[in-house]
């Protein structure tokens, strides 16, 4: 029971789909959509993963929270714990984790050899002239009032870079993973393009929304309307997909954005 749409993905990908007895909210793509939910909001119920009797249980270091962990692992079931995904060199690891707890090395070094092929081919096709354009990666969530910018710490950095790009927020001093939103961190950190996931967009209204936020507009990147959105549940997976959200992060950066 994989407890993260990251590593569900990389369970399916590697043929053992059916296996599979749950899943969690940020698990989106269409083979896993009908399995029970075991996560309320991104919390694990312990109830509800006990109620289906697992094998293993395979946990990211967010996972929790730690007294439903902990009853999982009073209940006797092994829990594996996946170290984070934070940049393009963690997808062979995270896959070669998986692939080995569940018994297939052989199939797991395939498919870290694919999907690392697959990233490199897109990384071949990222243009290279002119200036590298600064990205700033945004969490957005409208509905709370939540306006976030990353840096360091966010994840987003090596996506970034691998498209050709710089993290405006890295750049202009953020150590974070995300700091608020304010005017003077968007002056300082410049970005000529804007990375969001797709239902932060719509919660803030979608780009007309978005360049309401104060600051945006001031910013190369809301003047120019230069958007690049991708799916919440595959953009910072750093697993089987990420060719794809490479692949579509460089599209959009260099095609104007979403605008």
């Amino acid at each position: 029971m994989p407890l993260s749409g990251s590593l569900s993905e990389i369970v399916f990908t590697l043929g053992l789909g059916e296996r599979v007895v749950a899943r969690d909210v940020t698990a989106t793509f269409e083979q896993a959509k009908e399995l029970p939910l075991v996560t309320r909001g991104h919390d694990v119920s312990a109830e509800g993963v006990l109620s289906l009797r697992p094998d293993l249980v395979i946990a990211e270091t967010t996972s929790g929270p730690e007294e439903a962990m902990a009853q999982i692992r009073a209940a006797g079931v092994p829990v594996l714990v996946v170290g984070p995904a934070q940049d393009l060199d963690d997808v062979g690891i995270r896959i070669g984790a998986v692939a080995e707890a569940l018994g297939v090395p052989d199939a797991g070094e395939r498919l870290t050899a694919r999907s690392e092929r697959r990233i490199a081919a897109v990384r071949k096709d990222v243009p290279r002239s002119g200036d590298r354009p600064r990205v700033a990666f945004l969490y957005l969530r409208g509905s709370a009032s939540v306006y976030l910018i990353g840096g360091t710490a966010s994840g987003a950095t090596s996506l970034i870079e691998a498209a050709g790009g710089i993290d405006a927020g890295a750049a202009s001093g953020l150590t974070k993973d995300f700091t608020a939103i304010t005017s003077e961190a968007l002056v300082k950190a410049a970005p000529d393009a804007i990375l969001v996931m797709s239902k932060g967009l719509d919660s803030v209204g979608g780009v007309d929304g978005l360049v309401k936020i104060p600051g945006i507009a001031q910013t190369p990147a809301g003047m120019d309307r230069r958007i690049v959105s991708v799916e919440d549940g595959v953009l910072l997976n750093y697993g089987p997909r990420t060719d794809q959200v490479l692949a579509s992060v460089v599209e959009q950066l260099y095609e104007g954005g979403a605008a």
